[in-house]
């Protein structure tokens, strides 16, 4: 699905949402309040400027409070790659943008993620995993970091990660292996209207983060369960 063809189907009573530069921010109609949306479009690299201009949006949805639920919309490339950005200090800025998400769902702000396209990297991690839930659409192809980037910083063949992604999800990029993980809760139906979808996600929104508990059990983490005892037992010898 398009952009306008998902902001169709969560507002078909019509919205105000915007897309600038890439960056998407506005509101809608939803269940007789408000639903808030930004987020990146047109595989557009999210740089120092677009995290500001997106966490603007976030913090404006804070202070005016009224518990209005957030959907994060993504189809992004990773961080923008420039000397301009690097030096002044794009982690931070990412770091931030992730910051204001957690702050609205600490403040009542129910945060949704929906994938519909590319994201990784920085972009993916400061914008979709930041949400409380991300759900994703068919033809979404997300990604923590690409195989020939896996290969340049492990120096290992590219053929033997793609060989090692089909039986190891946890760092394997796609849709599928991110529901594997449980990085993705679920994937919607664009047969459906996505407003109906969206109001069942935050109705069942989860009180805190099950995302090592549902990777655990759709077998996409099969060792994270025995980590995180080891990191248990370490931590009580001091």
């Amino acid at each position: 699905m398009t952009l306008a063809e998902i902001l169709a189907s969560v507002f078909p009573e019509g919205h105000s949402v915007a897309v600038e530069d890439g960056l998407v921010g506005g509101e809608g109609p939803f269940r007789g309040g408000r639903l808030a949306v930004i987020g990146i479009d047109g595989d557009t690299a999210l740089g120092v400027d677009g995290a500001c201009r997106l966490s603007r949006h976030v913090l404006d949805v804070v202070r005016r409070g009224g518990g209005t639920p957030i959907l994060v919309v993504i189809d992004s490339d990773s961080q923008r790659m420039s000397r301009r950005d690097e030096l002044l200090g794009l982690n931070e800025y990412l770091a931030h943008l992730a910051k204001t998400l957690l702050l609205a769902d600490a403040q009542g702000h129910p945060t949704v993620g929906l994938i519909y396209g590319h994201s990784a990297a920085g972009a993916f991690i400061a914008t979709a995993l930041a949400t409380r839930v991300l759900v994703g659409l068919p033809g979404a192809n997300p990604s923590v970091m690409d195989l020939p980037s896996v290969a340049r910083v492990t120096k290992l063949p590219l053929d033997r990660l793609e060989a090692m992604a089909k039986d190891t999800p946890v760092f394997a990029p796609g849709l599928d292996n991110m529901v594997r993980t449980g990085a993705v809760q679920a994937v919607l139906d664009p047969n459906r209207p996505l407003a109906e979808q969206i109001a069942s996600v935050i109705d069942a929104m989860p009180a805190e983060d099950v995302r090592d508990r549902a990777g655990r059990e759709r077998g996409g983490r099969p060792v994270a369960e025995e980590i995180a005892a080891q990191v248990v037992r370490d931590a009580a010898l001091g």
